[in-house]
């Protein structure tokens, strides 16, 4: 027999508000089953909860949510898993390419950010030897 969950048990379970859990339904990644009166109450199987865990590892991943649920919807279908996990690969590769070039514009923030710091602290040295430098009959002329 397979083990059901709460809305509330998951959303503990995984960290997340249960509006995060209603989002994740509406966009398709979750699908419970609905029972009590007018159905308001959500059952969730063994799957939707390997659903969301795979949907919070491809957030983690940096994956959008569509990104999300075409590849775990591809592991539901039956179709050829070389197609899919070719299309899983590509998928990773797009990704890679956009975090290397995130990469790259933070590494160039960095080093613009060093060299202002580098002058700044120059600028303080030099200020701070300055009012060093001045003498008390200085101090009290100004």
């Amino acid at each position: 027999m397979s083990h059901t969950y709460s809305i509330s048990d998951l959303a503990k379970e995984f960290d997340l508000t249960t509006r995060a859990m209603r989002f994740y339904e509406d966009m398709g990644l979750l699908r419970p089953e609905r029972t009590g009166p007018g159905g308001r109450s959500r059952l969730y199987s063994s799957r939707d909860r390997t659903r969301l865990k795979l949907t919070l590892r491809a957030k983690r991943l940096g994956l959008s949510l569509v990104e999300a649920k075409e590849i775990i919807d591809m592991y539901d279908s039956p179709r050829d898993t070389a197609a899919q996990l070719e299309k899983f690969l590509q998928v990773l590769a797009d990704h890679q390419l956009q975090l290397d070039a995130q990469m790259t514009d933070l590494q160039a923030n960095m080093d613009e950010l060093k060299v202002h710091q580098r002058e700044a602290r120059a600028l303080l040295a030099k200020s701070l030897r300055k009012s060093a430098s001045k003498t008390p009959a200085d101090t009290q002329a100004s």
